[in-house]
């Protein structure tokens, strides 16, 4: 779907969303519906961090942009993937396979399915204590964990998920929460988000 905003308009919401959530937390553009065009606006508001969801369309897009900015890698990360990803993104947010951590050589966050749901990827919370010292043997940097709540109308029924990930973190000395997207982004920054990804809000859709 083409964006109807501008630049400016991008660039507005961006900056209102970093004053929102506060200096502590990266603003993560989420780039998985954003075409080449919806890149370039992106480029040109000041967008200082992307997270990609498809290695394929990571590739592509780093090809033509890759300068513009510090890419992340927020979708499902596929063993066979895990290689290309790790030489275009400075972070993964999504490392939830030992066979993925075996090809990763840059920093990751391990992504925690608090909600057991079967439709999304991440790892049970029970399963992370083991987990977190296998991909630590494999040499990998795992800097902290990511979530994603149920999809709700109401901001706040995020709140539990965040708080829950956020002592998680705790209780394994981790210090990166990446949580929160378009539509509660507010909620994770005052659980203790580090990172939030957000790409409807700027997008106006």
């Amino acid at each position: 779907m083409p964006t109807s905003v501008s630049a400016s308009e991008i660039r507005a919401t961006y900056r209102r969303i970093r004053e929102e959530v506060g200096e502590g937390v990266t603003v993560v553009a989420a780039t998985k519906y954003a075409s080449l065009d919806d890149m370039e606006l992106l480029a040109e508001a000041g967008v200082e961090v992307v997270g990609e969801n498809r290695a394929q369309d990571l590739v592509a897009k780093h090809a033509r942009f890759g300068d513009a900015f510090r890419w992340h890698f927020i979708g499902h990360l596929q063993s066979r993937k895990a290689s290309d990803v790790s030489e275009l993104c400075e972070l993964v947010h999504s490392l939830s396979s030992l066979s993925a951590a075996k090809r990763l050589t840059v920093p990751a966050l391990v992504e925690v399915n608090l909600a057991g749901e079967e439709t999304k990827s991440g790892l049970p919370a029970e399963a992370l204590p083991a987990f977190l010292d296998e991909a630590r043997e494999l040499g990998v940097e795992v800097r902290g964990l990511m979530t994603m709540p149920p999809l709700a109308d109401d901001p706040e029924a995020s709140r539990p998920y965040f708080r829950q990930l956020r002592e998680l973190a705790g209780q394994h000395g981790l210090q990166e929460l990446s949580m929160g997207t378009s539509q509660d982004y507010r909620v994770a920054a005052e659980e203790g988000a580090t990172l939030v990804r957000v790409g409807a809000v700027l997008f106006d859709r």
